[in-house]
């Protein structure tokens, strides 16, 4: 069975998407109808953009989406029997399984990066990718810096031994000490913008709400994996809750792969900027002893 899976921030790169506008009229015509939608030529900032410029918070996510699902929909891929996508990614995993329309979920995703944007620019935030420690230990440790008035939660279960957090400046720095006087093997703070998938994200939610409730959503023609829960969602309702609720909950990305696993998934196809979630399907696929075809279009 073939599983799509869609990249999330963080993975975007200067001229990212150039090759399909070049090569696929339908790819072009769906990026300039982007253009209109956003009101400003984001496929400039794609192509021949700084990766400062690519950086910020409300071009990265409709960039990644917008390349995202024109490699779904243009690139002749197929159809999938499964999808999923981290963080940002879950939108495009929905439009190209038929839960909503492109011009939806571009629209949601706009909405969604502008509400993070101010969020981050509202109370500034970071993140740390903690290597090598149990899950458990990480939210233990995670809870005994908040119980103290910080603000710091496990954001991205990535795969196994691989968990990223997410919370107050100070709060993360805390709590990446503790992990390394815990054992863990490292603990690197991130060059990100804000505290994704925390409470700090909470204000965001109402915004977000709105937009998703003025959105028409399909029954999805294949389960999509969602990240609050890690399970298959077929039902429209569940999933904008869903949706709205991962905003300030955790991306549980390692439980998704191995449902998916489970489910009968034996060939990953990456579809977006960059290879990061190849990395982690092969990671966790290996431990979960499954061998899996894993490959990628950018």
């Amino acid at each position: 069975m073939k599983a799509f899976v869609f990249p999330g921030q963080g993975a975007q790169f200067p001229g990212m998407g150039k090759d399909i506008y070049r090569n696929s009229i339908k790819a072009r015509r769906l990026m300039e109808q982007a253009n209109d939608i956003l009101g400003f030529r984001i496929t400039d900032i794609m192509f021949g953009g700084t990766e400062e410029a690519l950086r910020a918070t409300d071009v990265t996510q409709p960039a990644i989406f917008i390349h995202s699902t024109a490699l779904a929909l243009c690139a002749r891929v197929g159809r999938p029997d499964m999808a999923g996508g981290h963080s940002l990614g879950e939108f495009s995993a929905l439009v190209a399984a038929g839960a909503m329309s492109f011009e939806d979920g571009l629209r949601l995703v706009a909405v969604r990066a502008r509400a993070m944007q101010k969020c981050c620019e509202k109370v500034p935030g970071t993140m740390a990718a903690i290597i090598g420690m149990a899950d458990e230990t990480v939210e233990q440790i995670c809870g005994e810096v908040t119980a103290k008035g910080g603000v710091v939660v496990p954001a991205n279960f990535n795969s196994d031994g691989q968990i990223v957090i997410s919370g107050e400046k100070e709060a993360v720095l805390q709590a990446c000490e503790l992990m390394k006087a815990a054992g863990a093997k490292r603990a690197l703070p991130l060059m990100v913008g804000g505290a994704f998938h925390s409470p700090l994200m909470e204000p965001a939610r109402e915004e977000l709400a709105q937009a998703i409730r003025k959105t028409a959503f399909a029954a999805p023609s294949c389960p999509v994996y969602q990240n609050v829960t890690a399970l298959p969602e077929t039902d429209p309702e569940r999933i904008k809750d869903n949706l709205l609720r991962q905003l300030t909950s955790p991306v549980r990305w390692t439980a998704s792969v191995k449902n998916m696993l489970a489910d009968g998934a034996d060939s990953f196809l990456e579809l977006g900027p960059g290879t990061v979630l190849q990395g982690l399907v092969k990671r966790i696929s290996s431990k979960e002893g499954k061998e899996v075809e894993i490959t990628g279009r950018s």
